[in-house]
């Protein structure tokens, strides 16, 4: 998992860093001469036999193909793989294109490609629980926590790479497995993890795209693999809401913004085992540890008469998409707008149907200018904070109990071209304490404060903001540390922000926190536009000692609030010149990705199955 979304049934994806990368410009005109529309899948080239290898073997073979960004991005389908296993004797594999090194970690300080490596071993386990015996990685790196297909796409393809790298894999992979059913992620825009979109996007095209044998013809020229066309493709359909308990299985409803049917599977009923498919399916969650779902309870209480379905959108049968009726939305936001072209272009547009949601007003807050520079010391001394507090309201996770767990507010004031921010939290539980030298990083796995910054208040993503996270208290008695994430820079704030400074006060008896910054308008990746900046403040608040979040607050409260800059408030800076000729800095992603050679378990996977580490090419024989 990918903790930007909290451990309820299913946590997205918080990711980190390291590792330097500019991405490259993914050329759209080159994907699209690439993906044929979907009745291309109609070609009548013979699958020949159930498996794609020169030798006619099945050795790869599986019923049923899960697509994937992450590890544990399949675990909230693992009881519908486990049923269809026992039930109907379909056989399941896993395609996971990173390995989640960007994520989390509640176990221990590893990040880059040694949490990728223990995320490997997390997830074999927990899918072997429901009968999975093959997970196939594709070796593209897992960065950050973005809503942004679009850069996830520049990442995962970076030159010398082609634009189509992770397709081609992916079509690859489905050449070689044979699946009739391909099951994966919604591709669909609104608080959805750009990974996730991205997942989406390319099996709908490597489904429609494996049975032709124009498509990557070098896979069956060169590498011998036949063409296969799937009959059935499903997405993973998280948010529906259908009826509850045994009367939801194998119900086909169509969703109102789709039109496209929904299938439910419903995890009540018992295995062989004697679990229900729902306690399995917890069991297997609770292999990911890094991602905090270690804390879960053991066992599902939920009353069998109350457990919803899994829910999977039937975006095509018998090899063909469902037909639906397009509505297109007007005065879409970019993101939105390339998802409708994307869908357009898959003779799909339907999918597109309703997906930008209909934003509320952005707050707005006018910083006020002081003559004299606030002292950071985490508490606001007189005169120095004069313009009202800005409230911060619930955004993700359990809400607060009472007024007095996390409630916040936040206030800004600006001394020459330097930004202050003091935070008050009231909160009844203290989270872990991290190592300030070590662990001062992730913040979200515990009480923290986070204050984003667009300097121009334009960005399309978190790759030219500025996002620094303060922990308000560190192990041993430690103080405040700060760092920054998932934003054009990262890592320690001392070598990421060196202007910034940042303080705090904890009450004794705890009762909350208070958190103060000097941000220097220097260390933003763009000259700041003192009318057009907008900004964002957010707390995390844990109130457990297991590195897992529960509770979020922001000021702008709306969709994925860290991750989303359309989101963000209007922070007027009235008299602020930025000085002449500050530049601005490119983005710099971490890119730093576990290899399947480097995995024990995938190289005699690779042998068992002949499919190629990394599902690259296979050599000719």
């Amino acid at each position: 998992m990918n903790p930007c979304k909290l451990p309820r049934r299913h946590p997205p994806k918080h990711p980190r860093k390291r590792r330097r990368i500019l991405p490259v410009a993914l050329s759209a005109a080159g994907l699209i001469a690439l993906v044929p529309v979907m009745a291309a899948c109609d070609t009548k080239a013979e699958p020949t036999g159930r498996g794609a290898s020169s030798s006619g073997t099945d050795r790869a073979h599986a019923d049923v193909l899960f697509i994937g960004a992450h590890p544990d991005d399949e675990f909230q389908s693992l009881a519908t793989l486990g049923r269809w296993k026992e039930k109907e004797g379909l056989s399941s594999a896993v395609v996971t294109i990173t390995r989640g090194e960007g994520g989390g970690n509640a176990i221990g300080p590893q990040e880059g490609a040694a949490l990728g490596m223990i995320r490997e071993t997390e997830e074999r386990k927990a899918v072997g629980i429901l009968g999975v015996r093959d997970v196939y990685y594709l070796d593209k790196p897992d960065f950050w926590y973005t809503l942004n297909a679009p850069l996830t796409g520049k990442v995962w393809n970076r030159a010398p790479q082609r634009p189509t790298d992770t397709l081609e894999r992916l079509v690859r992979v489905i050449r070689a497995t044979t699946p009739k059913t391909v099951v994966t992620m919604d591709p669909r825009p609104f608080n959805q993890h750009g990974a996730h979109q991205q997942a989406g996007r390319r099996a709908i095209e490597a489904f429609a795209m494996a049975g032709d044998p124009k498509a990557f013809p070098e896979q069956i020229k060169d590498e011998k693999y036949k063409p296969w066309k799937p009959s059935r493709l499903l997405t993973q359909s998280w948010g529906f809401k259908g009826p509850l308990g045994a009367q939801c299985d194998g119900r086909r409803i169509t969703d109102k913004s789709t039109e496209l049917p929904v299938l439910g599977v419903w995890p009540g009923g018992r295995s062989v085992s004697g679990k229900t498919w729902a306690q399995l399916e917890r069991d297997a969650a609770r292999t990911y540890k890094t991602q905090g779902f270690g804390s879960l309870p053991k066992d599902v209480t939920t009353p069998a008469e109350k457990m919803p379905c899994e829910w999977f959108t039937v975006v095509a049968e018998n090899g063909k998409p469902r037909q639906a009726e397009e509505r297109a939305q007007s005065g879409l936001r970019p993101q939105y707008a390339e998802f409708r072209d994307w869908a357009r272009r898959m003779k799909m547009p339907w999918l597109a149907n309703e997906a930008q949601p209909a934003y509320p007003a952005r707050p707005s807050a006018t910083v006020p200018e002081v003559a004299k520079a606030p002292v950071v010391n985490g508490k606001a001394d007189p005169g120095e904070y004069p313009a009202g507090a800005l409230k911060l309201a619930h955004w993700e996770g359990t809400r607060c109990s009472s007024a007095k767990d996390c409630a916040a507010d936040a206030r800004f004031a600006r001394h020459g071209d330097d930004l202050f921010v003091l935070v008050h939290v009231t909160d009844d539980k203290k989270g872990a304490a991290l190592d300030a030298k070590t662990d001062c990083k992730r913040h979200w796995r515990t009480d923290s404060v986070e204050v984003g910054l667009d300097p121009q208040g334009r960005s399309d993503d978190t790759s030219t903001t500025f996002k620094a996270a303060v922990l308000p208290f560190t192990a041993n008695g430690g103080g405040a540390c700060a760092g920054r994430d998932g934003d054009n820079r990262q890592g320690p704030a001392a070598k990421t922000a060196p202007g910034m400074v940042a303080a705090s006060t904890v009450t004794e008896p705890y009762e909350g926190y208070t958190v103060e910054a000097k941000i220097p308008l220097a260390d933003l990746p763009a000259p700041v536009d003192p009318d057009r900046l907008t900004a964002n403040v957010l707390v995390f608040d844990s109130d457990t000692q297991d590195k897992a979040g529960h509770s979020r607050l922001a000021w702008s409260a709306y969709g994925s609030a860290q991750a989303d800059p359309y989101v963000w408030g209007g922070l007027r800076l009235p008299g602020y010149v930025p000085p002449p000729g500050r530049p601005t800095h490119a983005p710099d992603i971490p890119l730093e990705a576990a290899l399947s050679k480097d995995s024990k378990a995938s190289r005699d996977q690779s042998e068992r199955t002949g499919v190629p580490l990394g599902c690259g090419p296979r050599r000719p024989q």
